[in-house]
């Protein structure tokens, strides 16, 4: 049994008539680049403590290994790469999105004025043509990124941002700055488009992004020094039928409602019994890819409460990245379970526990992370669920 050891501080392919996906539509047509609007604030400064994590080894092929992010066999060589973590929009205007079907692991979470954001961790991203459109970002979410050694990807932020991204082991290519104590490295990196309006209409590439991060001295391999190759702890074939699905306590989860939780878009996730995967929803309609048409599934959806603050009359947030004492639940197979979730430091990865606190086996393949505020609930086949935390 692995105990937590955590230190608290701050696709099926949607066919068009089936899923109500559109076709793949048209790559939009580039146009010069025009920067977001910049909101300053006061920064607020977190500590961060660090903890050692060991490594699991697996007897894998010569020249293969077990991704982090979708436990599925990879070549070596794609695993030593750095991934993007890129930041996306939920905004309705801004549908749909290019290039977030790549998504190994795609995280959603709040921002203010009732609005979420959703940040696609990518790990085979050089040679996809479009990507985007891409958006600001907030600090919580890159101690999030961080956990995956990306790149980050982003189009500027509010003042809270620039403590973290100005870090020399951050790297980071925005398309516009934060504030005067902020550069933006890679701006080159993006275009927009004819096709939407500002600032829904940002894109860039997985050629562009090479190219900046080649220009920065970005290193596209892994900081093995940082990078925790064992992130999430995943089941083999052999065993998928001894995780979350058949664990103690767990229940029947075949819709499951982020409405209150991200009350704009009203996010969900249907179950596929023919797939056995999780199908995304935005405004009540299947999210879908731009350049594939295809609905975003999931093999599994992990709900975490997290600690929040309010920061300022804006209505900016504060999320407790680092901590282990909040909860959550574990999807998939068509079942849910009560879980608990620690991170101890910026590069840790945040784990997962059953209530016994053995650690949870996710099933091989894509997950969605919807960080959810701990006073909010969210609806599971009709059944609303809060934070066990009181």
């Amino acid at each position: 049994m692995k105990k937590m050891k955590v230190l608290l501080l701050v696709a099926l392919s949607a066919a068009c008539i089936l899923s109500g996906c559109s076709k793949p539509e048209e790559v939009p047509e580039e146009i010069p680049v025009q920067e977001e609007t910049v909101v300053e604030q006061e920064p607020v400064v977190e500590e961060i403590i660090t903890d050692e994590e060991p490594v699991f080894v697996e007897e894998l092929p010569e020249g293969k290994k077990r991704s982090s992010l979708t436990g599925e066999i990879i070549s070596e060589k794609l695993w030593k790469k750095r991934p993007l973590a890129i930041m996306l929009p939920t905004d309705k205007a801004a549908q749909p999105q290019y290039g977030i079907g790549n998504a190994g692991v795609l995280y959603e979470c709040m921002e203010e004025g009732d609005m979420s954001r959703q940040m696609a961790i990518i790990e085979d991203w050089q040679d996809i043509k479009t990507l985007g459109n891409v958006r600001s970002c907030r600090d919580y979410y890159v101690y999030w990124a961080l956990e995956w050694d990306p790149i980050l990807v982003h189009f500027g932020g509010p003042y809270y941002l620039a403590e973290v991204t100005n870090r020399a082991d951050v790297y980071n290519i925005t398309g516009c700055a934060v504030n005067s104590t902020s550069s933006a490295p890679g701006c080159n990196a993006f275009y927009r488009t004819s096709d939407k309006v500002v600032p829904h209409n940002a894109y860039t590439s997985g050629e562009k992004l090479t190219e900046e991060c080649k220009s920065l001295g970005y290193k596209l391999k892994h900081d093995f020094d940082n990078f925790r190759a064992e992130h999430f702890l995943f089941a083999t074939s052999a065993e998928n039928n001894l995780t979350g699905a058949s664990a103690t306590g767990a229940f029947d989860a075949k819709e499951v409602s982020l409405a209150k939780a991200f009350p704009y878009t009203k996010s969900s996730l249907t179950y596929d019994e023919a797939t056995g995967l999780y199908k995304k929803n935005l405004y009540e309609s299947p999210q879908c890819d731009g350049t594939t048409g295809e609905q975003l599934t999931f093999e599994n959806v992990i709900i975490q409460f997290a600690h929040y603050e309010v920061r300022d009359a804006k209505g900016y947030l504060s999320f407790q990245c680092h901590d282990d004492t909040q909860d959550g639940y574990y999807i998939t197979n068509g079942k849910a379970v009560h879980i608990k979730w620690g991170k101890s430091s910026d590069y840790s990865p945040t784990k997962y526990y059953y209530d016994d606190l053995t650690q949870v086996e996710f099933n091989p393949g894509k997950t969605f992370i919807a960080v959810v505020q701990n006073d909010r609930s969210v609806n599971i086949d009709g059944v609303e669920y809060t934070s066990q935390v009181k």
